[in-house]
């Protein structure tokens, strides 16, 4: 696989001197923010990254290459193509071989970054159980990825679109820790807490590092799960969200979306219905994640993790 990775010349070089990476999706550019909102935040955590003491490699598929940081030029091109397909680790090798474009999701991102040898990552939230989930059977692939491959990966919890205790239960059933950085919830993404428990709350990323490096040093092979909360400024209250996810769930229901075509009828939804509320917190949780993430790399720099 590392024979079929282009990485950048600074990720590459980084990688070698062992110095602080994070790698970072890019379905947020095509798929997860309207244009060209999606193209400035990518920027905009990738300066986030440098400025805590870490080099960028967002993640994409272009003319068939599986790309480690991606120059600016190239996240302007997946910006502005008319057709970018949204990757994960089952339609990864079809893309490639059709030579065209990619986006990589949470899953395509973690397995991406584990081959490059790449050990921390930063997203938004992960995918998990969809609340139509016992008539769809709908479990997102990022699930599957986090059990099979050793990552950091810091978000906001998951999408709160979905069936966050089942998502939760899945994560143990699967053996993926999830720390709480300074909390003891599971964080809902647009909220700050979720009702349900994190397996360590963890109050420094020096705690976080110590413990990421002692799971990877006994032998287990999971990701790592780092849960931080939205900044408390930047949280969507209760009274805004509530009303306006119960809104569009009735929608879905009446429409009779069912399985992928749910969740991102559900976020414009909430986009609209918010009056675009959820993508200002979107972003303040992508850019607060972009600079934790940045902060274990250099931290488990330290730990010096060794994996087999």
């Amino acid at each position: 696989m590392k024979e079929r990775l282009a990485l950048s010349e600074e990720v590459a070089r980084a990688l070698q001197r062992r110095t602080p990476v994070v790698a970072l999706e890019s379905t947020l550019i095509t798929h997860g923010l309207p244009h060209p909102q999606g193209l400035e935040t990518a920027l905009a955590l990738e300066d986030a990254v440098r400025a805590h003491g870490a080099v960028p490699a967002t993640i994409g598929i272009l003319d068939g290459a599986v790309r480690v940081g991606l120059a600016r030029e190239e996240l302007e091109r997946l910006a502005g193509a008319a057709e970018v397909a949204k990757v994960n680790p089952g339609n990864l090798a079809a893309v490639v071989a059709g030579g065209g474009l990619g986006s990589t999701t949470v899953a395509a991102t973690v397995f991406v970054a584990a081959q490059a040898g790449i050990r921390v990552f930063a997203t938004g939230g992960i995918g998990g159980v969809h609340r139509d989930q016992v008539e769809s059977g709908d479990v997102s692939a990022d699930l599957v990825a986090l059990a099979r491959y050793p990552v950091a990966v810091v978000c906001a919890g998951a999408k709160a679109v979905l069936d966050l205790p089942k998502t939760v239960e899945m994560l143990e059933t699967l053996g993926v820790p999830v720390l709480g950085l300074g909390t003891d919830e599971f964080p809902a993404f647009y909220r700050r807490s979720s009702g349900l428990r994190v397996d360590r709350r963890c109050d420094s990323v020096a705690e976080v590092a110590q413990v990421v490096a002692a799971h990877w040093a006994l032998g287990l092979r999971t990701s790592v799960l780092v849960a931080n909360p939205v900044p408390e400024p930047d949280e969507l209250p209760r009274e805004v969200f509530e009303p306006a996810l119960e809104g569009a769930l009735a929608e879905a229901a009446e429409r009779g979306l069912r399985g992928r075509e749910v969740t991102p009828f559900l976020l414009e939804r909430l986009r609209e219905l918010t009056g675009g509320a959820t993508v200002k917190t979107n972003v303040a949780l992508l850019l607060h994640n972009a600079r934790v993430a940045a902060e274990l790399a250099r931290a488990l720099a330290r730990e010096e993790p060794v994996l087999a």
